[in-house]
C-alpha cells in the first residue's frame, strides 16, 4: 500500500484499472476503507472489490484485497506525515513479505513510504531496502534502478554523504558488484553481461590528485574480480560518462553512492523508472518516486512509474517459474 497519506494508493488503483496488465493476478495488502476511497473516484463498474484473507482467494480481473484486522479510518490524514500511516505503511509491506517467503504471492511492488513517517511510527530503518534485508534474514542487498535496458546500480544507499567512503571497504564493493552480476544473468537472463563501474571522487581522482579511492581500491577489486572471465571496466568519471551517453553501451551501471547514480538516471527516465532489489530470496520491486504527499488526494498523480514496477516484478516472476519448471 505504501503510506495511506501519500499517493501510493492513488497509483496502485490507477495501475490496476488498466486494461493490459494481465501478466499476474494482483493482490494489495493494505486497508480496505482506503481503497475503497480511492475507488469511488474511478469508474470500476466491470471490477469487483474482492476483501480476501489469503492470496489463495484471489481472483483475476478483480480488486483483490486483504486489509489488516486493526485499522480504522479515523486517523487519515490525507497529505500528512503521520505516526499512524508510517505504522500502516509497514505493517502492509511486512505483510507482503511474509506472503512471497511462504510461496502465496510470487513477487512483491511496494508503494512509497515516508521515512520520516515510519520513524514517528517507532521503525529504526532507512527505508524499504534495509527492511526487506532485516525481514528476510539477507545480510547483503543491492539497490538497482531500472528503466528498459538502463540499469543502475549502487555501492552505498541510505547513509549520510560523510559517511561514503569509510563504508567502502573492498569486501562491500566484491559482495555488490557480484549482486549485481548475478542479477543480470539470472534475473535479466544475460548471459555475458558488460558492466561500467564509476569512480568516487571527481573527474575519477585525476591520478590521485583528488583522491586516491580509484587507484588503491577500486581498480584492484575491478582486476581481481575480471581474473574470472567478468567484464567490469572503469572505474569513469561519472560526470563525463553520462555526458558522452555511455550507459548506453552497458547492461548495467555502478555507481558509489545515491544521488551520484539516481540523479542521471532519474533525471533521463524518470516516470518510467523502477527500484528494484537484488540479492534478496523474493522479488521486489518499486517505482522510483516517492509519498508525494503535496498531491495526495487530489486524482493527479502519475502511476507509470508504479505501472513499470507491476510489470518488471511480474515478468521476473514469470521468468523464475519458468525457469524453475525447466530445472
Amino acid at each position: 500500500m505504501g503510506d495511506p497519506n501519500g499517493i501510493g494508493p492513488e497509483i496502485i488503483v490507477k495501475s490496476l484499472l488498466q486494461s493490459d496488465l494481465k501478466e499476474a493476478i494482483p493482490v494489495i495488502f493494505g486497508r480496505e476503507d482506503v481503497f475503497r476511497q480511492i475507488l469511488s473516484q474511478h469508474d470500476v463498474s466491470s471490477r469487483t472489490i474482492n476483501i480476501i484473507d489469503s492470496p489463495d482467494d484471489a481472483l483475476p480481473d478483480e480488486i483483490n484485497i486483504i486489509s489488516p484486522k486493526n485499522s480504522s479510518d479515523s486517523d487519515l490524514d490525507i497529505g500528512s506525515i503521520t505516526a499512524s500511516g508510517g505504522h500502516a505503511a509497514m505493517q502492509a509491506v511486512e505483510a507482503g513479505i511474509n506472503a512471497c517467503l511462504s510461496g502465496e504471492t510470487s513477487a512483491l511492488v511496494t508503494a512509497p513510504i515516508s521515512k520520516e513517517a515510519i520513524t514517528l511510527a517507532g521503525y529504526n530503518v532507512p527505508g524499504h531496502t534495509e527492511f526487506l534485508a532485516d525481514k528476510t534474514s539477507t545480510d547483503q542487498v543491492l539497490m538497482m534502478l531500472v528503466s528498459g535496458a538502463f540499469r543502475v546500480a549502487l555501492a552505498t544507499i541510505h547513509i549520510p554523504v560523510r559517511d561514503i567512503v569509510d563504508t567502502l571497504t573492498e569486501d562491500l564493493l566484491k559482495t555488490r558488484l557480484l549482486l549485481l552480476y548475478r542479477a543480470l544473468v539470472d534475473d535479466f537472463g544475460i548471459s555475458d553481461p558488460r558492466i561500467a563501474v564509476l569512480g568516487l571522487n571527481p573527474h575519477g581522482g585525476d591520478g590521485g590528485v583528488i583522491g586516491r579511492e580509484e587507484i588503491d581500491l577500486i581498480q584492484p577489486v575491478l582486476k581481481e574480480l575480471n581474473q574470472d572471465g567478468l567484464k567490469f571496466e572503469g572505474p569513469f568519471a561519472a560526470d563525463g560518462f553520462f555526458g558522452k551517453s555511455l550507459q548506453k553501451e552497458y547492461h548495467a551501471i555502478f555507481a558509489m553512492y545515491h544521488d551520484q547514480g539516481l540523479i542521471p538516471f532519474k533525471a533521463l527516465t524518470f516516470g518510467r523508472g523502477v527500484n528494484m532489489t537484488a540479492g534478496l530470496p523474493i522479488i521486489r520491486t518499486s517505482p522510483d518516486h516517492g509519498t508525494a504527499f503535496d498531491i495526495a488526494g487530489k486524482n493527479v498523480a502519475d502511476a507509470g512509474s508504479f505501472m513499470a514496477a507491476y510489470k518488471l516484478a511480474a515478468k521476473l516472476a514469470n521468468r523464475k517459474h519458468s525457469q524453475t519448471q525447466s530445472n
